[in-house]
C-alpha cells in the first residue's frame, strides 16, 4: 500500500511542473482572454465592464464582420475536407504499397510542412503575381490571357487563391499521418484479401479506409480547427483582404486589437474561436465514433 502511495507521489511531482507550464501558456491566457472579453477596454485605460455585450455585437453587428469571417472559415474547412484529405489519402494509399523510392516520395510530400509559413506566403504572392507569377505567366502561354488576373486582389479568387497554398502545405502533413496508420496494418490482411480475389481498390475500399477511421477521424479534425484558427498564411498573404474577402476570426481578432485597439471585442473573438473549435471537434468525435468506443 506504501509503495502505491509512493508511486502515485513521485508521478505527480513529476507531472507537476509540465501541469503548471501548460496552466501559465494555455489556460491562463484563456482565462484572461475570457475576463477581458467582458470588458470595453483599449488596452490602456481602466476597461469598463459590459457584460455580454461584446458577444452580442458579435454575432448580430454586421459592421463587426465576424459573421463573414465564420463563413470563409467555414468554407476553407470544408475545402480542406473534401479536396485536401482526398488528395492526402489517396497518396498515402499509393505510397504505403511500397513503391519505388517510397521514402523519398514520403519526405518530399513532408517537406512543405517543415518551412516557414512566411516563407511560403512570400513564395506564393510571387507565384500569383500579376505581372511576371508562374500562373499568370502559364495562362499567357497558353494562349489564355482573358483568364490571367490578380488572383490576391480579386474578392471573387482571393480566398480560393490563399486555399491552394494551404492545401500545398498541409497535404503533406496529413498524408503522413495517414501513411503511418496504413503501415501499421498488418500485411496479413492485405494477403488474405487478395487470396480472396479482391482488387487494390477493394483493398482500399472495404479494408484500409475502414481500418484508418481513427487517423482520418483525427485528420478531420485537425483540419476544420486548422480552419478556424487559420492565421499566419493569410495574414501574409492578403491580410484579410481584399474588401475582407479572406478575412477569417483571426485576422479580424488581431485587426480589432492591434487596429482599433478593441482588446475587449477583440478577446470576445479569442474565446469564440477556442468554442467552435471545442465544438466541432466534439462533433467529429461523434460523427467518427468507432465500435471500440461504444
Amino acid at each position: 500500500m506504501n509503495k502505491v502511495r509512493n508511486n502515485k507521489t513521485a508521478i505527480i511531482l513529476f507531472m507537476l511542473p509540465a501541469v503548471i507550464l501548460f496552466a501559465l501558456i494555455i489556460i491562463v491566457p484563456i482565462l484572461m482572454s475570457g475576463y477581458y472579453s467582458f470588458l470595453d477596454w483599449d488596452g490602456i485605460t481602466k476597461g469598463v465592464f459590459v457584460g455580454f455585450d461584446n458577444y452580442k455585437e458579435l454575432f448580430t453587428s454586421k459592421s463587426a464582420g465576424f459573421p463573414k469571417t465564420m463563413g470563409n472559415a467555414l468554407l476553407l474547412a470544408l475545402l480542406s475536407t473534401v479536396i485536401q484529405l482526398p488528395i492526402s489519402l489517396f497518396f498515402a494509399i499509393i505510397l504505403a504499397k511500397g513503391v519505388k523510392g517510397e521514402k523519398f516520395f514520403v519526405a518530399v510530400f513532408f517537406i512543405p510542412v517543415l518551412i516557414s509559413t512566411v516563407v511560403i506566403g512570400q513564395l506564393w504572392m510571387k507565384i500569383y503575381n500579376p505581372d511576371y507569377g508562374l500562373v499568370n505567366s502559364a495562362l499567357r502561354s497558353l494562349g489564355l490571357d482573358s483568364l490571367a488576373k490578380v488572383w490576391l486582389g480579386d474578392q471573387k479568387t482571393a480566398l480560393y487563391a490563399v486555399f491552394i497554398p494551404i492545401l500545398w502545405q498541409y497535404v503533406g502533413y496529413h498524408m503522413l499521418l495517414m501513411y503511418a496508420g496504413i503501415k501499421s496494418i498488418s500485411p496479413d490482411l492485405r494477403e488474405a484479401a487478395k487470396i480472396d480475389g479482391a482488387t487494390e481498390w477493394g483493398i482500399a475500399r472495404f479494408l484500409t479506409i475502414p481500418l484508418l477511421k481513427p487517423i482520418i477521424r483525427v485528420c478531420v479534425i485537425f483540419a476544420v480547427t486548422g480552419s478556424l484558427k487559420a492565421f499566419d498564411l493569410i495574414y501574409v498573404l492578403t491580410n484579410g483582404g481584399p474588401a475582407h474577402a479572406s478575412e477569417v476570426p483571426s485576422t479580424l481578432m488581431v485587426s480589432m486589437i492591434f487596429g482599433r485597439n478593441r482588446y475587449g471585442f477583440g478577446s470576445s473573438i479569442a474565446i469564440a474561436i477556442i468554442f467552435l473549435c471545442f465544438f466541432f471537434a466534439m462533433v467529429i468525435r461523434k460523427f467518427f465514433k468507432t465500435e471500440e468506443e461504444d
